[in-house]
C-alpha cells in the first residue's frame, strides 16, 4: 500500500459530514484545554505531553489489535511517521509551551488561530488542489479577528512578552501548517493507522527526551485527580481526536481542516459556560459571531444562496 495520494485537479470541498466531524474534533479539542488545566498544576508540560501521546498509542494500537487493519500495513512507512510526529506533535508542543512561558494567554490563542493562515499559504504553494482565493483568505481573517475579540481585554495582558517567545508560537503554528499538508500523503491509509503511527513516533521521540531531562523515580508521584485528567486527555482529546483529524485531512483536505483552530477556543468556552458555569462576556460572543461569519464565508454555499 502507498501513502502518497493521486494527483487531484479539484479543490477538496467541505460536506455537511465534514463540517460535523470538524464541529465534533473542535469540541474534542476544546475539552482538552479541561484536562490539561488540572494536570499542569502537578506534571511538568514536556512529561504531559509524554504521558499524552504513549497512552494514546497504546489505546490505538489496542484498538487496531482488535478491529484491525493489521498495523503492519504503516511499518514501510515508520519515516514518514516519525516526520509528522515532529511536525505535528514535538516541535509545535515544544514551541507552543515555551512561548507560554513569557506570553500572555490571550495573545497565544490569538497566534495559534493564524494556523489556518500559514496552511493556507504553505497549501498555496505546495499543492496543486488548493489554492489561495480572495474568499478562504477573507473568512480566514474574519476567524483570527474572531480569535482576538473573544479573548477581549484578556488579549491585552501578553502583548508586551519578547519577540522570541511571540516567534515560537507562530513557529508552532506553522509547524502544524507543514504538518497539514505532510499529512496529505497518508490519503491512501486508514485514519486509525495514521493516528496509531503518528503517535506512536511521537512516543519513541518523547521517551527518551523526559527520562534525560527528569528524574525516572518522579514519573509516577501525581495524585488521582492529576491521572484522571491525563487519561482524559490521552484517550479523548488525542486518541479519539486525532481519528477524527485524519478522517476530516483526508477528505476535507489542509486548509480546510486547519479551520479547527478556530473552534477549539469556542468550544472550550462554552464548555465552561455549560460544565462549570462560567457566564458569557459580550467580547466572547462577539467573537463567536465573527468566527461562525468566516466560516460562512469559507463554506461559500449560503452566500451562494443568498445570490
Amino acid at each position: 500500500m502507498t501513502a502518497q495520494a493521486p494527483a487531484q485537479t479539484t479543490a477538496p470541498q467541505m460536506s455537511a459530514r465534514n463540517w460535523a466531524l470538524l464541529l465534533l474534533l473542535g469540541t474534542v479539542w476544546g475539552g482538552s484545554y479541561f484536562f490539561a488545566r488540572i494536570a499542569v498544576s502537578e506534571m511538568p508540560p514536556l512529561m504531559l505531553v509524554m504521558f499524552r501521546v504513549s497512552i494514546a498509542a497504546l489505546v490505538l494500537q489496542a484498538f487496531l489489535a482488535v478491529r484491525g487493519p493489521s498495523f503492519r500495513i504503516a511499518l514501510p512507512l515508520a519515516g514518514s511517521f516519525f516526520v509528522l510526529a515532529l511536525l505535528n506533535n514535538v516541535i509545535p508542543f515544544s514551541l507552543i509551551f515555551m512561548g507560554q512561558t513569557e506570553v500572555g494567554a490571550g495573545l497565544a490563542s490569538v497566534l495559534n488561530a493564524t494556523t489556518p493562515f500559514w496552511t493556507a499559504i504553505l497549501a498555496n504553494m505546495l499543492t496543486a488542489d488548493e489554492k489561495l482565493t480572495p474568499v478562504k483568505l477573507t473568512g480566514i481573517a474574519f476567524g483570527i479577528a474572531g480569535t482576538g475579540v473573544m479573548i477581549g481585554p484578556g488579549l491585552l495582558t501578553g502583548l508586551g512578552g519578547p519577540l522570541w517567545a511571540k516567534l515560537a508560537l507562530i513557529g508552532g503554528a506553522v509547524s502544524y501548517g507543514f504538518a497539514f499538508i505532510y499529512g496529505r500523503r497518508f490519503r491512501g491509509v486508514p485514519p486509525t493507522v495514521v493516528a496509531t503511527g503518528q503517535l506512536t513516533a511521537s512516543t519513541i521521540i518523547m521517551i527518551p527526551l523526559v527520562l534525560t531531562l527528569y528524574d525516572p523515580g518522579n514519573l509516577f508521584s501525581f495524585s488521582g485527580n492529576i491521572w484522571a485528567a491525563v487519561i482524559g486527555l490521552a484517550v479523548l482529546s488525542t486518541a479519539f481526536a486525532y481519528l477524527i483529524y485524519f478522517r476530516v485531512l483526508a477528505s476535507a483536505g489542509a486548509t480546510n481542516a486547519s479551520l479547527v483552530t478556530f473552534l477549539n477556543p469556542v468550544s472550550a468556552i462554552l464548555l465552561g459556560s455549560l460544565v462549570l458555569g462560567e457566564r458569557l462576556t459580550p467580547f466572547e460572543i462577539a467573537g463567536m459571531v465573527l468566527i461562525a461569519t468566516g466560516l460562512i464565508i469559507i463554506d461559500g454555499r449560503l452566500l451562494a444562496r443568498i445570490r
